[in-house]
């Protein structure tokens, strides 16, 4: 029985063929480590990983100041950075009112340690913009030492001016870290810009390659302690970490065959015509979604504004339902969504669907018109059966 796939924030779902056959192929023939030894497969293992990380340094237009790192998921990108900073000189953090728990989870460890204070940054609730006027005063009032923001929320796909609030955030000298799950190869965004010190981006997602390949685009002159200790492949002999990017946080054994396949993925990519073309598909299948889920009365869409202002990702509740019970109907249907909190707690308290959460419907590039068609048949059995 087909399955109909409104789950992209989740995953991307299908891949691209090439990235399913260049990671079947790559690991048939070049199943090795990288960096542990001086032999042909091994170095042509190191190169794909080196060609990858090009590929990534052209995406985030990233300059010499700025490296990046394989991590196997964005949550331990998150953690890297964060537990990674210096916290004994930081006392106000601002986050956005959407931040996922591998943001706030990390932050309320830091806090048993640390005497930290976390502010939401200003978003108005009634049109959910953010307030920049606000914001630039909350600044002014209690200065802020890190700033981090989701650039799009993964409950409701609410995007967050980060180029403008980065700018605030330099202005008074601050870290800035911006969590790219949802965005990473959909949204351009230029890391050359001198007011993005951190961007961790997942690899499955937006970008659409496997599990296991994912990343920071980090500022070489912020220094971060190592979260993972271990071999790395080179000065073996010194008992500490290397001082060097990647090597002082690709601790271990890298992940090859998802690497071969995010490599394959950002390929096709660039030959579908970029993140533009990307986001001009994935914007034509939110404008489908919203007009579809419009036409039934007992629907209320959350947190969305426009189709300018939101990615794909879109939250609805059905009145006298909670969500668990339309996922499952949904299910019965053969439509896959996500129900819930969606690991976002704060999201839900901000737009006051929380505990329940909200059923969410996530399209992607390869979301097609046999999608919406099941779509709108499970939605019609459900009106015809409230």
């Amino acid at each position: 029985m087909k399955m109909y796939y409104f789950d992209n924030a989740a995953t991307t779902f299908p891949k691209p063929e090439s990235v399913y056959a260049y990671m079947d192929a790559f690991y048939r023939k070049y199943g090795v480590s990288a960096g542990r030894g001086q032999y042909e497969l091994s170095n042509h293992v190191h190169s794909m990983i080196e060609e990858t990380r090009i590929l990534l340094y052209e995406l985030f237009h990233c300059t010499q100041d700025q490296g990046i790192v394989f991590t196997p998921t964005a949550t331990e990108g998150l953690n890297i950075v964060l537990k990674g900073l210096s916290w004994q000189n930081i006392q106000t953090v601002y986050v956005t009112p959407f931040e996922h728990n591998a943001v706030t989870r990390v932050l309320e460890d830091i806090k048993k340690r640390y005497r930290i204070e976390v502010i939401q940054l200003a978003v108005d609730i009634k049109t959910l913009e953010y307030d920049l006027e606000k914001i630039k005063y909350q600044f002014q009032e209690r200065r802020p030492d890190v700033v981090i923001m989701t650039h799009a929320s993964n409950v409701c796909g609410l995007l967050t001016p980060v180029n403008e609030i980065c700018k605030l955030a330099k202005d008074e000298s601050a870290i800035t870290i911006v969590d790219l799950a949802q965005t990473a190869g959909l949204i351009d965004l230029d890391f050359s810009r001198k007011y993005y010190d951190f961007g961790v981006f997942a690899g499955h997602k937006t970008l659409y390659g496997p599990f296991g390949a994912s990343g920071i685009i980090l500022n070489k002159k912020i220094e971060l302690s190592p979260l993972l200790f271990g071999g790395t492949g080179i000065d073996s002999a010194n008992p500490n970490l290397p001082d060097s990017i990647p090597e002082r946080f690709e601790v271990g054994s890298i992940n090859t065959m998802a690497i071969a396949g995010l490599n394959a993925a950002l390929k096709w990519s660039k030959k579908m015509g970029g993140t533009s073309e990307i986001r001009c598909l994935e914007r034509q299948h939110l404008q489908e979604l919203i007009e579809i889920l419009n036409n039934y009365s007992f629907i209320k869409i959350i947190g969305f504004r426009n189709c300018d202002s939101n990615v794909g990702v879109v939250s609805i509740n059905v009145e006298g339902y909670i969500s668990d019970e339309i996922g499952n109907i949904l299910n019965e249907q053969n439509i896959a969504v996500r129900t819930g909190l969606h690991c976002a707690p704060t999201a839900h308290h901000f737009l006051n669907t929380f505990p329940s959460g909200t059923v969410r419907f996530s399209v992607g590039y390869f979301t097609g018109e046999k999608d919406f068609e099941a779509l709108i048949k499970a939605l019609n059995y459900i009106e015809i059966n409230m």
